[in-house]
Parts: structure tokens; sequence; C-alpha cells
């Protein structure tokens, strides 16, 4: 069977990182864009449909795509570049956005379904973070619904950001309403809690991916941070730790994982359920390997191949 493109719709910004000095410096991110990064340099065919920028950000984020071997869909937007303030904290990230009359966002549901609709073939739509925070969700579902229908199968990364959410009840539903139509999952362990289910351990995360499941959701990734992850496939289910390596930081590790696990599925269609223990370890390295750099890198197909 012939690989399946990998088209992506969310946020790609500049995350501003906080140096000790109290200047910041940008480096580009959003986890849509990063995961999109990542399945492009794995070796997929990635297709990025929200509008970069006409300012100088802008212009860095749609070269850094072309060059990682994404494609970019959609005009570029006079509107500014979104921005992230980040504070790393022994390794870990927190954040500040910059999200109103942005590039990203200036898309209509109708132009991007009629994009889908021209599409050689149906194949892969992400979705997710950013996205799902209402009111952009009603985009995103709209998107989504009209993708299902043609034929499209759709992923989720749930990547809750609850500091950017004015109702946090409403930015719940809003997440729940487009992952109940998700094909693919990944959720965090955080984000189980912030959707109001309660503490996750790697022991019980068969306790989520029933929950998903029960949607129709037939490919979900359960992540733990530092305690590894679990990958069901249809009927096969595996759990891996972490490997060992240097961490400098771990910004944009969820996107890389996701991104890997997508591309691994969209070039090899056949057998993914065959290949879960090797699906998982082979994104769980790439999560590592671009831990052990700063910002969001994923490895190219080559580094995660010299690497396994």
């Amino acid at each position: 069977m012939t690989s399946k493109p990998i088209w992506i719709l969310g946020e790609s910004l500049m995350d501003c990182v906080a140096q000790p000095d109290g200047l910041l410096n940008p480096l580009m991110g959003g986890s849509p864009y990063n995961l999109a990064r990542a399945a492009a340099l794995r070796g997929a065919e990635v297709g990025y449909i929200n509008p970069f920028s006409t300012d100088r950000f802008g212009d860095q984020l749609a070269e850094r795509m072309a060059l990682d071997g994404g494609r970019v869909l959609s005009r570029r937007s006079r509107l500014p570049t979104s921005l992230a303030v980040v504070q790393i904290t022994n390794g870990q990230p927190s954040y500040g956005f910059y999200r109103e009359g942005v590039a990203d966002r200036d898309y209509t549901p109708q132009d991007v379904i009629a994009m889908l609709r021209a599409a050689p073939t149906p194949g892969v739509l992400h979705t997710g973070s950013l996205a799902l925070i209402p009111p952009e969700h009603e985009k995103v579902l709209e998107v989504v619904l009209a993708a299902k229908a043609l034929g499209w199968i759709i992923s989720v990364d749930v990547n809750l950001r609850p500091k950017l959410a004015a109702d946090m009840n409403a930015y719940i539903q809003a997440v729940l309403s487009v992952a109940a139509q998700a094909d693919w999952l990944k959720c965090s362990d955080e984000d189980w809690s912030t959707l109001g289910f309660g503490e996750l351990r790697v022991e019980n995360a068969q306790k989520a991916i029933d929950y998903f499941a029960a949607n129709g959701t037939q490919r979900i990734a359960m992540t733990f941070g530092g305690d590894g992850a679990t990958l069901q496939v249809g009927g096969q289910v595996m759990t891996r730790g972490v490997p060992t390596i240097q961490v400098v930081d771990t910004v944009g590790a969820g996107d890389t994982f996701w991104g890997n696990c997508l591309a691994d599925w969209a070039l090899q269609a056949d057998g993914a359920e065959q290949r879960v223990d090797q699906t998982l370890a082979k994104a769980m390295l790439a999560a590592a390997i671009n831990c052990s750099r700063p910002g969001c890198q994923p490895p190219s197909a080559s580094e995660l191949a010299q690497a396994l």
C-alpha cells in the first residue's frame, strides 16, 4: 500500500525562551508545527495548512518547514506571528501566549475543506493543542467533520493549555468534542488530570485508553513524561520506559513522539498492529534525542536509524 500524506491544522509560533540574563531567545515552535517537522524529518509526506505571517518570524517558520521536508499549503498572512514566552524550570517549560489577531488563525474552514477535497488522495489530518481552545475549536471541528466525510484519518493531540482558557469547563467540552472524532489520539497523564478524570499512572493507562477507544479511536498513545508511554493499536498494547539520555529540556518531546508515530503509520500503512513495540521504541527514542537538544529539534530518519 502506498504511503499516506499527513496534513497539519494548528498553531505555529515563536517560543521566546527566557534566558538567565533576562533576554528572550526566539525559537520556532507550536505543537502542531513541531509535529509537522518531526514527521517530515522521519520521511513522511507532510503538508502544513495554517498560514505563516509575512513578517520575519513567518519567513523563518516557512523556511524551516521547507528545509525539513514539509510543504506549505496556504498563502501567507499579513497578520503577525503568534508568540509564546517560555520559562524553563528544571528542564520543564511553562508558557504564556500571545494569540489574538495572528497569522496561524487567519483561515476559514471553507478554504481548508476545499484544500482537503482537492487533495490527490485522502491522508491523515492532524490537529490539537491551541487549536482546540474555544472558539477556535468550532472552526477545527467543522474541518474535522468534513475531512472524515471525505475519507481522511483524524489524528488529535489533546495537549491542553489551561492557562489560556477563559472558561475551563467550556474548554474541556471543546477538547472532548474534537477528541471524540479522532481515529488516532495522543494524551498525556497531565492532560487526563486536567480533563477532570483524576490521577493516571503507567500501570493503569488502560483506563484512559478504554475511555478514548469507546469513542471509536483505534490507535491511542498515553504518555507519562519521564515514566514512559503506552501505545495501543487495535488489540495490541505495549509500554516502554524513557531511553537513558542527558536531558537539556523537554520542549517538543511529545510532538516529536507523536509525529514519529504518525510518520511510521503513514509510511507503512499495513501491519501497524504487528509492530506496536517497534513503533513505540522508535518514537520514544526520537523524543529522547529531541530532549538532548535545546528547544524542539527532532531527529531525522538517518539520525534515528543510527541511534537504534
